[in-house]
């Protein structure tokens, strides 16, 4: 039977990373994972080894294994399904689709709205951009601008600011045309996932040109929210600022 070994200890197998401070053997093994997923050997929503197999590559417990995939299930980078194995999640599955859409209607189930783009351009990155997603001094960035729509009324305006580099060939036309969630196309046509975001919350006055698209009155008030977005390795890919109309809706949000 595989037993768990001392930390930092390789014993044949692959070395486990190592670092200046004590880190549980499971966190080892998270790191082995997380560095398969980075590194393409596991495509999303496939299934990846069963935790026996992990178990017998990584010549650990096969409960150190399965405490490691918990807490990936638990990041939302993995999804556990019964009698069927464990997955790659993936932004077309429905319980990861909506995981970073936190505005709800007051009445009725929170689902997706529809898109209407107003604009896809590529250019010079704007100094707080170029900071925001780590891009070096001139490089271009991809900016797409749109609104989503609830019940025949505009509800959002979004910023998105993209490293061009990442996202070569997206279009306009491409995003209008597809069906799923934006983040599926990112995934499945340009293999960046969005992993993690941090958000900034603030309440601002709607502008004229805001106002206009947003269908409210000037000085309406509005939820200003920016989003940056990391993909694995803490990377940041995306930058969003939206601008929120919350006569009919609330931002949600679960505290543990």
């Amino acid at each position: 039977m595989p037993v768990d070994l001392p930390p930092h200890t390789d014993a044949d197998g692959p070395a486990l990373p190592a670092g200046p401070a004590f880190s549980p053997l499971y966190q080892q093994i998270k790191a082995l994972l997380l560095k398969s997923l980075q590194g393409g050997e596991w495509k999303p929503g496939e299934a990846i080894p069963s935790e026996l197999e992990l178990a017998g590559r990584f010549k650990v417990s096969q409960g150190t294994v399965r405490k490691a995939i918990d807490e990936l299930a638990t990041e939302n980078l993995l999804v556990r399904r019964q009698g069927k194995g464990t997955f790659v999640a993936t932004h077309a599955e429905e319980q990861i689709q909506y995981r970073f859409l936190r505005l709800a209607p007051d009445e009725g189930p929170s689902t997706g709205m529809e898109r209407h783009f107003l604009d896809c351009r590529r250019m010079r990155a704007p100094a707080d951009v170029a900071r925001a997603l780590a891009l070096k001094a001139g490089e271009q960035a991809l900016l797409v601008r749109r609104t989503l729509w609830r019940n025949q009324a505009p509800v959002v305006l979004d910023e998105i600011w993209l490293p061009a580099a990442l996202f070569k060939g997206l279009t306009a036309d491409r995003l209008a045309q597809y069906a799923g969630p934006m983040y599926g196309l990112f995934e499945t046509e340009f293999d960046v996932r969005m992993i993690r975001a941090e958000e900034k919350i603030r309440a601002v006055a709607a502008d004229a040109a805001t106002a206009e698209l947003l269908q409210v009155a000037q000085g309406s008030p509005l939820l200003s929210v920016e989003r940056l977005s990391h993909t694995y390795g803490d990377k940041p890919v995306e930058l969003r600022r939206g601008l929120y109309n919350t006569i009919s809706h609330y931002y949600r949000n679960e505290l543990s």
